[in-house]
């Protein structure tokens, strides 16, 4: 709280986040000398702008009914609506193992979820805060997979797709903003407290420091490699959030968290020797190697 009053906008939030990654993404592109014009269809960046602006939202908000260990363990449940997404937009197929994973990691979450308190610190009921985060997992997963589509079908280098992605988010946040009459009280409350805005900017900086190294990493490493980054990072920060807060866990709740990232860890690893050449290959490959494989195409 900042002198006893809460700041309750999420979009708000959102908003600030995407300006400072729009700056981010042109200096960037700019110093590389890297076009600014766009290499996919708008309406693909819109896309990924609307749901990722309202999957940030629900993620934000979130947080104000459910604790932080409940919000990262239910990011790991997105598996599920990923793999629906991919069959939907990308046509994709799934073994029996994939769908084992899944289940196992979808078993695991449930039970975390109703075997210990979930609740938050703040005010409201774990169940609206439980129905933002199934909102969120189902925009993240559009989100998520129609990036991969835009990098397999299109040209886009990492800050053409952050410039224009952002931009787009901003003009649907800031819409929001001004559609439910929230600008007024946003800006009022950050002008009447600067430790907000501080902390805002620190919050805007980290994500679009997170930006970066998704798109980098799913560029030169690919998508394997980042699924079992984001398995260690999810570890990490429940166990430094129960550490730091205090928030009580129950033995199931353990099994239930065992379960989870054990599935993930045999999905991220056990399989690394299994896994195709293509799987293993980042998503855009650089610019040298896909004129050499150009003429291979063809024959």
């Amino acid at each position: 709280p900042y002198g006893g009053e809460l700041f309750t906008d999420s979009v708000f939030l959102v908003f600030c986040n995407r300006i400072v990654a729009i700056v981010f993404a042109v200096s960037m592109a700019a110093g590389k000398g890297e076009e600014l014009v766009n290499k996919a269809p708008l309406w693909k960046y819109l896309a990924i702008s609307f749901s990722s602006v309202y999957a940030s939202a629900c993620q934000y908000e979130a947080l104000r009914y459910v604790s932080f260990p409940v919000q990262m363990l239910g990011k790991s449940f997105k598996m599920m609506p990923v793999m629906v997404w991919g069959m939907i937009v990308a046509g994709k197929r799934y073994g029996m193992v994939d769908w084992m994973i899944a289940l196992a990691v979808t078993g695991g979450v449930t039970e975390f979820l109703m075997t210990g308190p979930i609740s938050s610190h703040g005010s409201g009921n774990s169940t609206h805060g439980l129905l933002l985060l199934a909102a969120f997992l189902l925009l993240d997963g559009f989100t998520s997979t129609f990036q991969e589509k835009l990098f397999k079908e299109h040209t886009t280098s990492k800050y053409n797709q952050m410039m224009y992605i952002n931009m787009g988010s901003a003009v649907i946040s800031s819409s929001t903003l001004l559609l439910s009459g929230k600008v007024g009280s946003a800006l009022g409350f950050a002008a009447a407290h600067p430790a907000f805005v501080t902390d805002a900017g620190m919050l805007s900086a980290a994500a679009v420091g997170g930006q970066w190294f998704i798109y980098s990493q799913v560029k030169e490493f690919g998508a394997l490699v980042f699924a079992a980054t984001m398995n260690v990072r999810q570890v990490v920060s429940i166990l430094i959030s129960y550490a730091t807060y205090g928030h009580s866990i129950t033995e199931l709740q353990v099994l239930g968290l065992a379960a989870v990232f054990g599935a993930l860890f045999y999905k991220s690893f056990g399989s690394l020797g299994q896994s195709s050449k293509a799987e293993k290959k980042p998503l855009i490959e650089k610019e040298g190697e896909q004129a050499s494989e150009a003429p291979a195409a063809k024959v």
